[in-house]
This record gives structure tokens, sequence and C-alpha cells, in this order.
């Protein structure tokens, strides 16, 4: 995405080590959940934006009128409910240790058995990401039967936009065939229970390769892209096989730089001719060739039927470098395709539609018109939106030759009648949430800190916020947002920028005006921000990418000065004490120390140390309209609780693990807010709400709506009791209210 250092597809796993505790008193409770409690049930529902994240794959079933399914990098994957006009989740079940699943590598569907749908699942392929899985469906994704692969996927690595890996065997259903990035082509023959390599296959697997990047039927012959050729005539990147069990090299392909990575394939059953886009780099970043050739497999001639030769020069002077990502045939016309550049940042990327096998091609981009008011973050701050960018997945209706829909990195338009256009992703939410606020007072109950996105004020729940991205400036990635505790009007906010990477708010968080000025390090590494609770005064700290840490800066003109607080801790995030304006907090997650000020940021002195240490995820929060109560989720160290502004710590009984935790309005006749906090009462990490101070727990989400990893922030409403804001990191925002 956009102007995103960091972006939300950073790595989640931070440092597991934790230095020895000093003694600690214990808080009273049980160590489980509340048995006296009735657990509530709770509907959740995503706090809508639309989209914000990349499409990597796009499939209409083509048997079923009406039926397809959408993979994304890591939020999962969906299933297009024709009659209700939306997506539906399908992988919202898999929880806390299985947040590596949900990166989605490819879909597959069986033609012959239209309720039967698979996934490949798998965001990481690192060594420290666990392995993958298949999961198969009888009843389009309502239910699911899952097998554990022996090897790794790579859902949010680079070639990630490439095509399906998956397929189901066009001569016999039971049949399917699952290609890898490191460990070469898989076959299952009892529909994906079970899987082995495939005998017979040439490419050779690297451990730092791309592997096979897609499969596809032609007629009864499949064929597999390799992407681990070097471009040259020596190397191959095409193979087939006609029986499933011999595998060659097609005959006759192209060599070269612009053809080094076949990027997706389509067949015209009805000209018999296969389709294929090239590039010179796997993508969606790093692609600066390409092509696109076409294969008659009745003859084996082969046909360069390029739209535009990458390498021209823009009006402005600038190299038009690309390379060619999606493609899809028209299963009604025959010769009438659509492919996508990519990667095209100096002209923009396009789709070229051919209708006569490729002699001559229209760019759809030049009479297009966008209308972006369901989601008008897609303007990024501007007039109008662009055309797109990361375009890899495209997809043409079976049964509607103008209905076209394209992916990008942050929605997916659609058309019917190739000149209109609008996006088709109602359903689908994929951001990685950082940062939310409910505010106490005023129109919008959440402001959200996201990456890619920057920060957006939601005005209404279930729609996307109609100022789109905050501007002036607009970021990427959020990295900060704060509000004044006793001044809420006054909201600032943090991020990737390049006009700037802070602003303040005197309206809420409904229009911004920049800093005036800014420490020089905050352009190469902005990070959070707090307010003292009149918002007198900033703390604004500062993470290099590559994971430096620096001092905390101070200013009490409203951003103009930003003087060095040398005593800071370097890296610690700042917390303002919301009763008290001249009280500020941080917590030194390297040493285990809880440090404070009292004179507004000036100075930071120790006090409670000896708590657990050696991991950046530790968070520190402050209870709402208390001076002094803190709370500090330290994983699975648990969690502690001052009362004396951080000089003591007593950690609580009732939970053994705290990821995260927030406030919302108590319960009638509490006298304590409601805590919120993703975290472990008993064997499962779940969502979890407290009515009487952490004594006892009771979970509030259940096995359905689980979101894999959850552990960044969670928040309470502090005017609708029971109304809690969740971030994940691919599924959006999530809110839950009791029914």
């Amino acid at each position: 995405m956009l102007a995103s250092r960091l972006s939300r597809r950073a790595v989640l796993a931070g440092t597991a080590a934790a230095a020895a505790l000093t003694t600690v008193p214990l808080l009273s409770g049980r160590a489980h959940a509340a048995e006296s409690a009735v657990t509530p049930t709770y509907r959740w529902r995503n706090a809508v934006m639309g989209g914000t994240g990349f499409v990597t794959g796009v499939l209409f079933h083509p048997s079923v009128r009406g039926l397809a399914y959408a993979r994304t990098d890591i939020g999962g994957a969906y299933r297009w409910d024709e009659r209700a006009a939306n997506w539906v989740p399908l992988t919202d079940h898999l929880g806390w240790d299985d947040w590596n699943l949900l990166g989605v590598e490819a879909i597959a569907v069986d033609p012959a058995h239209p309720n039967r749908v698979y996934l490949a699942l798998g965001t990481y392929a690192q060594s420290w990401a666990g392995n993958g899985a298949v999961l198969r469906s009888d009843d389009r994704g309502a239910t699911w039967t899952r097998t554990d692969l022996t090897v790794k996927l790579g859902a949010n690595e680079d070639g990630r936009g490439a095509g399906e890996r998956l397929l189901v065997d066009p001569r016999n259903s039971d049949v399917l065939w699952l290609g890898t990035r490191h460990d070469g082509l898989l076959k299952s023959t009892d529909r994906g229970a079970t899987w082995a390599a495939a005998t017979g296959f040439p490419g050779s697997p690297s451990a730092s390769g791309q592997g096979v990047t897609f499969l596809v039927a032609a007629g009864r012959t499949l064929y597999a892209g390799w992407g681990d050729g070097d471009g040259t005539s020596g190397t191959k990147n095409l193979y087939r096989t006609s029986d499933g069990t011999t595998w060659e090299a097609v005959p006759g392909q192209p060599s070269g730089t612009a053809v080094k990575v076949p990027i997706r394939a389509g067949y015209d059953r009805s000209t018999r001719e296969l389709y294929i886009t090239y590039a010179n780099a796997p993508g969606p970043n790093g692609q600066s060739d390409g092509a696109v050739r076409k294969l008659c497999t009745a003859t084996g001639v082969w046909k360069d039927v390029t739209p535009v030769k990458p390498g021209g020069t823009t009006a402005d002077g600038s190299a038009d470098t690309f390379g060619y990502g999606g493609v899809a045939v028209d299963a009604r016309r025959p010769g009438t395709v659509v492919v996508s550049t990519n990667n095209r940042w100096a002209n923009v990327d396009t789709l070229f539609r051919t209708t006569d096998g490729g002699r001559t091609w229209t760019s759809l981009k030049d009479a297009a018109v966008f209308d972006v008011s369901e989601t008008p973050y897609l303007k990024w701050g501007a007039d109008k939106p662009k055309f797109g960018w990361w375009i890899q997945a495209v997809a043409v209706d079976p049964y509607d030759s103008q209905h076209i829909v394209y992916g990008t990195g942050a929605t997916l338009y659609g058309t019917r009648d190739l000149k209109n256009w609008a996006p088709q992703i109602r359903g689908i939410e994929e951001a990685s949430a950082r940062q939310l606020i409910s505010p106490p007072v005023g129109e919008a109950h959440l402001i959200s800190g996201s990456g890619d996105i920057g920060v957006m004020y939601h005005e209404s729940l279930t729609a996307s916020p109609s100022r789109g991205m905050a501007s002036n400036p607009v970021f990427g990635s959020a990295t900060g947002l704060a509000q004044a505790a006793k001044k809420p009007a006054y909201v600032v906010r943090t991020g990737w920028g390049d006009h700037g990477n802070g602003a303040h708010s005197n309206d809420g968080g409904q229009t911004w005006a920049p800093f005036k000025g800014q420490p020089d390090l905050a352009k190469n590494a902005p990070g959070p921000i707090a307010t003292n609770a009149d918002g007198s005064v900033l703390l604004w700290t500062f993470v290099h990418w590559d994971g430096t840490k620096y001092p905390a800066y101070r200013s009490a003109d409203n951003g103009v000065t930003w003087p060095e607080v040398s005593s800071f801790p370097k890296g610690a995030t700042p917390v303002a004490d919301p009763a008290d304006p001249t009280l500020f907090y941080a917590y030194d997650t390297d040493t285990g120390t809880l440090l404070a000020s009292t004179d507004s940021g000036l100075s930071f002195t120790k006090r409670a140390e000896g708590l657990p240490s050696g991991d950046s995820q530790f968070k520190l929060v402050a209870a709402p309209g208390r001076s002094g109560d803190l709370w500090l989720s330290a994983k699975w160290n648990g969690l502690y609780r001052s009362t004396d502004g951080g000089a003591t710590f007593s950690k609580a009984e009732s939970c053994w693990a705290s990821y995260t935790l927030g406030f919302g309005k108590a319960a009638d006749g509490a006298d304590y807010p409601a805590i919120y906090q993703v975290g472990s009462t008993e064997t499962i990490t779940a969502v979890y709400r407290s009515d009487d101070g952490a004594k006892t727990w009771v979970r509030i989400n259940d096995d359905q709506h689980q979101w894999g990893w959850t552990g960044e922030t969670i928040v309470g409403d502090p005017r609708v009791y029971g109304r809690v804001y969740l971030a994940t990191n691919g599924r959006g925002i999530q809110y839950g209210e009791p029914v």
C-alpha cells in the first residue's frame, strides 16, 4: 500500500523471553471464568470500512450463476451471497493458535460438484511460522474439514497475487493438486484428506524460491507455472501433464526477462488457447517488465499478444515500467480476454480487454467512471480514486460478459457495463487495526487507526466513514492515536506519510491540521503518541522500522517545538493519566520497569521494578476517570494492576494470560468500569469481559468468531454498556454487543 513502511503485514510474533519476577502479590479471584456468571450471548459484526486490504484472488464458479469466492493475503476467504449482495466470511472460526492460517494461498472449486470448495491456508513460509493446512467443504464453506500439511505456504509473501495453486483434477474429482513455494507439487487422491509429493514433476524447489505459481486445467491437460526459472532458454517455467503422472516442459515456451515468472493463466475452451501473463518478478512489488503470451494447445504454436510493452516514457518523463498480472477469459465469448498491468506507478495500472484473441486491446481505464461513495476512503485524500494498484486478481462472470471484477491493494472493483465501476466489496473487511478510541462524547463512537489506511472517524458503525481517511495530512499506516481525557475534542494522531507525520484535531477527530513542527526522526520512525488529560502536553516516541528505539520528544505548544526527554525509556509507549494532567507513565519492556513523570512529561523516574520484560508487545493502560490506576497485560506472564501510580503492582489471579485490555461503561450497579481483554482464563485465548474489577471473567466471543490473532488492542464503549471494539490483523474492527 501507499506510504507505509511497517505495514499491516509486518511479522506478528514478538520476542518471547521473559525475565524472572520479584515477589508480586496476587489480586483475589479464581484462575478461571466465573462459574456463577451466566455467559452472555454476543452478536459480532464488523465496523464497516469496506475492503481496506489486498484481494489476491477472485473465482467465479463455472457451473453456478452468482456464486463466487475471494481470497485475501491475511484476512481469510469469502463467498459471494448473490441474494444479499455481500461477501460472507468463511474463516472467522480460526482462532489464536491458528493465526498463520488467516492468509489464503489458493482457492479451488469443483465444476462437477457445485457445493464443494477447497482452501489452501498459510500466511508465511518462514521458519518461525506454522505449517499450512487445507480446508475442504461440501456446503460452500458453511462447515469445514481440515487437513494439516507438513509444508508451509506463503499467502502474504512475494507472489501472493499469482494464480490459484490449488486445483481439482478435471478427470477425477477425488484428485487435487497443490503447488507449494518450497516443496514442489503435492497430490491428493482422497479429496484433500491426505497429501504426498507428486511423482515425476520436473520443478526443483528451493528454500528461497517461488515454486509453483499457478495450476490451471486446459481441457483434460493440467498446466503448472514455475516461478524459479531465470528467464533463459535453459530453464523452463511452464509444465504440463495429460495423464496426471508424466510431466513435461511445454515445448516452444518463451524466454527472456519479460517472461521470467509466469503469474497467471486462463484457458479459452472455445478456441483451445491458453493465455499467460508474465513479469520479471513475482510481485506485487518489484516488477518492471512483463508480457502476455498465447499458446494454442491444439497446435503448440505460441504468440506474443502483449497489449503494451513495458518501458516507455510518461508525459512527465518517468519510466513506464510494469509487469502483467491478472488474466480472465470470457466463457461466453470466444477470443475475449481481460488482463491487468501490475506495479505501474508512473502511468497507473489498467485492465486491457480484447475481443479478437489478442490482436487488438482496449484499455478499460480510459473510459472508466468510478463511484466510490460507498467507501470514500478510496480517494486517498484526493479528488477522485485511482484505477488501482496491485491488480493481480481479475475475473469475468461466466454468465455475464460485462460483469468484470478486479482486486487492488485496497478493494475489489466491479462493473456491469465496462464503463461504470464501483466497489463490490460489501462484507469484506481486511484492515489490520492498531489503535482504537471510543470517545465519551460526540457523533462517533469509534475512531480507528490502521495499517495502510491511516485514521478514520466512524460516525456510523454500519457504513464506511463518510470523511474517508483522515487527511491534512494523509497517512499510510497509523502509528499513534490519542484523545485528551478531560478535553475529548482534542485528538492527535501519528503515522507514515509523505507530507508530515503528526496532526491534531480540535473537533474530536473530524478535521485535522498537521503539527507545525516535528522531530527529524519522525519521517523515518514515527511511533506512538500520548496527550495528557487536558491536551496541553504531547509525548511522541519513535521506533525505526528496523527496530532501533529512540527517546521520547515532548511538545507543550501543540506540536510546534519538540525537545527530547532523555529520561524516557527508549521505544516505550507513553501513557497519560486520565485524571491528572501532570502525570505520565511508561513501561520499559526491556527491563520490566515502570517509570512515571509528575511534571507533565519533563522527566521520568523509576517506580516498580522486576516486572515481566523482554517483549515489546506488553501493554500498559490506565483506567478511565481514575488517577494512578494502571493495568499491565504481560501476555503469558499474566495481568497486573497498580493503584498507586505504578509504585507497586499486584498480579491478578483470575487469568493466566493477558494480551490486551481496555475499559467500557460500567454495568448497572457496578462501581468500576467494565473491563475487556483478549486473554486466557482457562485453556483457550478468547475475548472476555469482567464487571467486577477483574475478579471474574466471562467469555463473550464464541468458536465461530475468533479471527486469528487479536492481541493488538481492545476498548469498550464508555456510553453503551457491553459494547466492545476489537482490533484484528486482517479482519478489520469487530464490535460485539450483548443480544
